[in-house]
């Protein structure tokens, strides 16, 4: 019999009100047609449905309902209002899921986070199923620094990767970072589980044929929830001074791509309170795919001073379409951009200031990353499912 791999795509259901795709929700699609293209009809589909519980989705169910996400994150500018209910209820009716014919020596492949807090329901789903269990981990960061998560995120987290470890029969990690840190929780259970280190891959857009709207003056751009982690008070500040002690032709614009996430009251009151910022800073909850891209591809240079990273997709995004990079000097940010950005202490405000600057005035360290760009190689999808796929092979035997 052939061997079969279901994949999960409870996280993308789940997110049927949304506008605008997350990380993690790109990551679920990245694997939907990458390893449909690969697969072919080896490929089922199943889901958590939020209405319904879990089951499998017909083939031809699921990649219609990918394919009108996809149209909405390529077109949607998205906003801080989700869709509504009455919206909503009737796709997902669309998307109920049926009892499936187990095949035993499967192999179940979950690229989110969803329903790991229930590690009751994994057990149900994978003996229902007869499958192995191959999994991707995002991160560890709320457990290794609580203090930029929700206040329960710790312990939720915590959960995720006590079920991956207790359950998973391999595990995909997006970084060797995150490898690193996720060794020790599977040793722990004394089991014998292989990690798979597969970056994540690069989404490059095709040229639109009309060009977008994007600001006139130069500009920096900031992209990620709006959370302690990213640092974005860092930014804030260091605008705040550029408005105050620098001519109006001086100071930089800096775009914020990111919705609203939490613990962020400092960074909120800023953006709504803080006279010195009107004008320079702009801050837009989300935007769609082809107005992402075309604020990369016209951004004088991305930074991104976050605190804590499993990858960094937006480094290697901006590197691809060979906008320059500033960002924390974290490993996981090395491993997405290699030797090219300026990788900056995020503590370092002084450093910040003076390295923005350069880039916003054509300084020398905007000229030796310019020509070190050129080199840059980004990761792709494709060589990110051929692991995927090797780590299901090694399950199948």
């Amino acid at each position: 019999m052939t061997n079969r791999v279901i994949l999960d795509l409870s996280r993308l259901i789940s997110r049927a009100r949304h506008h605008t795709p997350s990380g993690v929700d790109r990551v679920e699609m990245a694997y939907a047609r990458g390893l449909s293209a690969s697969l072919g009809d080896r490929l089922d589909f199943a889901a958590v449905h939020p209405l319904a519980g879990y089951g499998r989705l017909s083939t031809q169910t699921a990649l219609r309902y990918l394919d009108l996400l996809e149209r909405r994150w390529d077109s949607e500018g998205g906003g801080v209002e989700q869709r509504s209910l009455r919206e909503t209820v009737p796709l997902l009716m669309t998307l109920l899921p049926k009892p499936g014919r187990p095949t035993p020596g499967s192999v179940y492949v979950q690229a989110s986070p969803h329903h790991l807090t229930r590690p009751a329901l994994v057990q149900r789903i994978l003996a229902r199923e007869q499958a192995r269990f191959l999994c991707l981990v995002h991160d560890l960061i709320p457990i290794e620094y609580p203090e930029y998560a929700r206040p329960d995120g710790a312990r939720l987290h915590q959960r995720r990767i006590e079920t991956i470890a207790a359950h998973a029969d391999g595990v995909i990690v997006n970084s060797a970072a995150t490898g690193v840190s996720m060794r020790p929780w599977i040793e722990r259970t004394g089991r014998d589980v292989t990690i798979h280190v597969a970056l994540l891959g690069t989404q490059v857009m095709p040229t639109p044929t009309t060009p977008l709207p994007v600001p006139e003056v130069p500009y920096f751009l900031c992209v990620g929830t709006i959370e302690p982690r990213k640092n974005h008070l860092l930014l804030l500040n260091l605008w705040r001074t550029f408005a105050e002690t620098l001519p109006q032709a001086a100071i930089p614009r800096l775009v914020i791509v990111g919705r609203r996430g939490w613990e962020n009251e400092q960074v909120i009151d800023m953006l709504e309170r803080c006279p010195a910022l009107r004008g320079h800073v702009e801050e837009r909850n989300g935007c769609s795919d082809q107005h992402l891209d075309a604020l990369l591809r016209g951004a004088r240079a991305l930074v991104l001073p976050s605190f804590a990273e499993g990858y960094g997709m937006p480094v290697s995004e901006a590197l691809a379409v060979g906008t320059p990079v500033i960002c924390s000097d974290l490993p996981a940010l090395r491993e997405a951009g290699d030797t090219v950005p300026d990788f900056l202490d995020p503590l370092d405000g002084p450093a910040w200031r003076n390295t923005i600057l350069d880039h916003f005035q054509d300084g020398p360290v905007r000229a030796a990353q310019l020509e070190r760009l050129p080199t840059y190689r980004a990761p792709t999808w494709e060589q990110h499912i051929a692991i995927v796929n090797a780590a299901i092979g090694a399950l199948h035997r």
